[in-house]
C-alpha cells in the first residue's frame, strides 16, 4: 500500500482539489436549479476519484499490446458510428448517447484512444519515423475519428483531435517536409472548395467561427457576454454568488463552457491566475512522469495526455475572453458533466499505473499488423 501511494503524484492530486472546488462553489452560487447540478457534480467528482485510484491499482500493461489497442480503437470509432442511428441532438450536434439517467459523449473517449493508439505506433517507429508512410498512417488513425466528430458537428472536439496527433507527431520526429506538403494540399483543398463548393451562408460560419464577436447580436452573442463577465471580475471579483451575468442569465451555460468566465466574475484576475497556475502545474508534472518512465509508449501517452488537457484549457478559456471561436469545448475538471471528468481521471490514473509498474519492461511480440 505504500508503494501505491507513493506511486501516485500528488502534485496532480493537490491541484485537482482546488479545480474542483472554484468549480462546485461557482455552480452553488446560484439559484436552487444551480445546486442540484453542484449536487451531482460532487457526485461524478467522487466516482471519478474512485476509477482513479482503481486504476492507478491495476496493471494495464495489456494497453501496449497491438491487437489489444486495434480493438480498442475499432470500438471507438463503431461508437462514434453509433451516433449516426442512435445519437441525442443537442444545440444541431449529434454527439451524445442518452441512456435516460445519464448521457454521454463518445468523443471524450475517442480523445483517449487515439493518445494510446499513437503512442503504440510512434513509440514502435521512433527509428523509421521520418518516413512518409508514417505520417500517412498516423494522419489515417487521425482522420476516420475526426470525420465522424466533425460531421456530427462537433467542430471542438475535432479540433482537440488535431492538436493531440500534430503534437505527437511532431515530438516523435515526423518529417517536416512532409508535414508541410501536407498541409499545402489541405490547404489547397480548403480553398478550391471556398471558391467553388461553400454556398455563401456556410462561408458566413466560417467567419463567424473565425471572428466570434463579429456578429454580437447573433452567433457572437455568447462570447460577447462571456467577455464581459470576465472583465467585470477585475482584480479580486464580485465575491461568491455576486456574479451578475451568471445570476441575471446574460452569461449562456456558465455551468459548462463558460465556467471559466464564471468563475472569474466572482473571482476576479486572482481566481483566473490561479486556475491557470494549477493547469500548468498539472501539465508538466505530467510531462515530468513521461520522461521519468522507461519506454518511448509512456512517454509519448503522457505527452499526449497534456496536449489533451491544454488543448481543452487554451481552447475553453480563449473562447470565454472572445480570442476563439465557441466551440463546446469543456474545462478540464471544472466544466459541468461526468462523462468528460470520468474519461480525464481514467487517463491520469492509466497514467499513475504506468508510473506504478514502470520498472518491468514490456515486449510486444504480436504479429505484425498494421498499429506494431
Amino acid at each position: 500500500m505504500n508503494l501505491f501511494l507513493r506511486k501516485i503524484d500528488w502534485w496532480i492530486v493537490a491541484s485537482l482539489i482546488p479545480l474542483f472546488g472554484l468549480s462546485l462553489a461557482t455552480m452553488s452560487s446560484f439559484s436552487d436549479a444551480a445546486g442540484s447540478l453542484a449536487s451531482r457534480q460532487l457526485l461524478w467528482i467522487i466516482i471519478s476519484f474512485t476509477a482513479f485510484f482503481i486504476i492507478t491499482f491495476l496493471d494495464l500493461s495489456f494497453l501496449k499490446k497491438s491487437k489489444t489497442l486495434m480493438a480498442i480503437y475499432l470500438g471507438g470509432v463503431g461508437i462514434l458510428l453509433s451516433l449516426i442511428f442512435f445519437g441525442s441532438t443537442n444545440k444541431g450536434a449529434t454527439s451524445w448517447l442518452d441512456f435516460g439517467a445519464f448521457s454521454f459523449q463518445p468523443s471524450d473517449l475517442v480523445k483517449l484512444i487515439l493518445i494510446l493508439v499513437l503512442a503504440k505506433y510512434l513509440a514502435r517507429r521512433h527509428v523509421e519515423i521520418r518516413a512518409m508512410k508514417h505520417l500517412l498512417i498516423t494522419a489515417t488513425y487521425f482522420l476516420i475519428p475526426f470525420l465522424l466528430i466533425f460531421l456530427q458537428p462537433d467542430f471542438g472536439s475535432a479540433i482537440i483531435l488535431f492538436f493531440i496527433w500534430f503534437g505527437m507527431i511532431l515530438i516523435a520526429g515526423i518529417s517536416k517536409k512532409h508535414l508541410l506538403l501536407l498541409f499545402t494540399i489541405g490547404f489547397a483543398v480548403f480553398m478550391v472548395m471556398w471558391l467553388f463548393v461553400f454556398k455563401e451562408y456556410q462561408k458566413d460560419r466560417i467567419r463567424t467561427f473565425i471572428d466570434p464577436l463579429s456578429d454580437i447580436q447573433g452567433t457572437g452573442y455568447n462570447a460577447y457576454q462571456s467577455t464581459i463577465a470576465v472583465g467585470s471580475g477585475q482584480i479580486v471579483g464580485k465575491g461568491v454568488g455576486y456574479g451578475t451575468q451568471s445570476r441575471l442569465n446574460f452569461l449562456p451555460e456558465y455551468e459548462t463552457d463558460f465556467i471559466f468566465a464564471a468563475v472569474s466574475e466572482e473571482w476576479g484576475f486572482i481566481g483566473s491566475a490561479i486556475i491557470l497556475i494549477l493547469f500548468g502545474i498539472i501539465s508538466i508534472r505530467i510531462l515530468i512522469l513521461g520522461y521519468a518512465m522507461n519506454n518511448n509508449f509512456e512517454l509519448l501517452f503522457a505527452v499526449g495526455l497534456a496536449l489533451y488537457i491544454m488543448s481543452h484549457v487554451l481552447i475553453n478559456i480563449g473562447m470565454n475572453i472572445g480570442v476563439m471561436p465557441v466551440t463546446g469545448v469543456t474545462l478540464p475538471f471544472m466544466s459541468y458533466g461526468g462523462s468528460h471528468l470520468l474519461i480525464e481521471m481514467v487517463a491520469l490514473g492509466i497514467l499513475m499505473s504506468m508510473r506504478k509498474n514502470s520498472r518491468s519492461v514490456y515486449k510486444d511480440n504480436s504479429p505484425d499488423v498494421f498499429l506494431k
